[in-house]
């Protein structure tokens, strides 16, 4: 009898089906990829248009004053005026000088000076330079300086900024006798209290440091690095040469671009007064939180017609001086804020 052998059908095995393709759902990453540029184009486009928003609220806001410097300035000698706004650009330069004298890493020069130049822009959108701190840090951060660091090099360009300043006021106190003419210029026990109130506001922070560990640590290595950073700048002449000479350079360039500004309006007072009359009231009253410095204005007035000049003409001068120094760079470093904005410099 015959064995029975397995069908082909049994003994072959299952052919396979050809794949299907199923349909997928979309990822959760690409759904959020439009949603997620859309909203990094936005957040760029209002950055961008912050800053103008801002200049046109302030230029709108302050009509009068606008007004006034264009119309004392139309009357104006050219001549000095221009040289005026010669000294304006070079009082960025100054601070460019200062600022890469401040740090040991070396950034690109070019976009260092466009920085400070809308830096002085976001200055009038915050208080006591606290605008360009802001966009010289951002733009730090760009060029790949650690947060330390660039917050170090902050706080001595300050330092030697406000050092250089009074250094300068002394030496034309010594060198002009002209300073006895500021006695009546000395504050009143009034105007001691907002002082007495900021020493006090220190030592309640450094008791605070002292208390609370948590907060003693990162500061204590802010500190350590600020240092650091420090001792290594003053081993290199060339830094040194950049942040003292820089610091030194920007008092004088714009007490010299008031005594220009003066002399086109018919001030009729000598260079070093009008210089004597600038760091004077910006030592004065230079500590008060007020966007884009202004006041030290009516300070600065005060301070002219103390040395003999008429108010009308020291207010017209003060007027001028502002509005060469402040409100014509205002619109261009505005748009070149915005220009390193969108291209992702700061």
């Amino acid at each position: 009898m015959s064995s029975l052998s397995p069908s082909p059908s049994l003994a072959s095995p299952p052919r396979a089906l050809p794949a299907v393709p199923l349909p997928t759902a979309p990822s959760a990453d690409s759904a959020s990829r439009p949603t997620s540029l859309l909203g990094a184009r936005g957040l760029r486009l209002a950055l961008c248009l912050v800053p103008v928003l801002l200049a046109a609220g302030w230029a709108v806001a302050h009509r009068p004053v606008v007004y006034e410097g264009v119309r004392r300035l139309a009357a104006a000698d050219p001549g000095w005026l221009l040289a005026g706004a010669g000294l304006t650009g070079l009082n960025c330069v100054a601070a460019a000088c200062v600022r890469q004298g401040a740090l040991p890493d070396r950034v690109r020069p070019g976009l260092l000076l466009a920085s400070q130049f809308a830096a002085g822009a976001a200055n009038h959108a915050l208080p006591g330079g606290l605008g360009a701190h802001a966009v010289t840090l951002r733009f730090l951060r760009s060029q790949g300086v650690p947060p330390a660091r660039a917050t170090a090099s902050i706080g001595l360009y300050s330092l030697a900024k406000s050092g250089a300043k009074t250094g300068v006021l002394l030496v034309f106190l010594a060198a002009t006798p002209a300073w006895r003419r500021l006695g009546g210029l000395v504050p009143d026990g009034r105007l001691l209290v907002p002082v007495a109130a900021a020493g006090g506001a220190v030592a309640a922070a450094g008791v605070l440091l002292t208390v609370v560990r948590p907060l003693r640590r990162p500061v204590t290595g802010l500190l350590r690095s600020a240092l650091a950073d420090a001792r290594e700048v003053h081993t290199r002449p060339c830094r040194v040469v950049a942040l003292w000479g820089g610091a030194v350079a920007m008092p004088l360039v714009q007490g010299t671009t008031l005594a220009c500004v003066g002399a086109s309006l018919g001030l009729g007072l000598p260079w070093q007064h009008v210089v004597l009359a600038y760091l004077a009231a910006g030592t004065a009253v230079g500590a008060v939180p007020a966007p884009g410095g202004f006041a030290v204005d009516a300070a600065l007035v005060w301070t002219l017609a103390a040395f003999g000049c008429a108010p009308a003409t020291a207010t017209a001068t003060v007027i001028g001086y502002r509005v060469l120094t402040d409100w014509v760079p205002l619109l261009p470093g505005t748009l070149l804020l915005s220009a390193l904005i969108r291209a992702k410099v700061l």
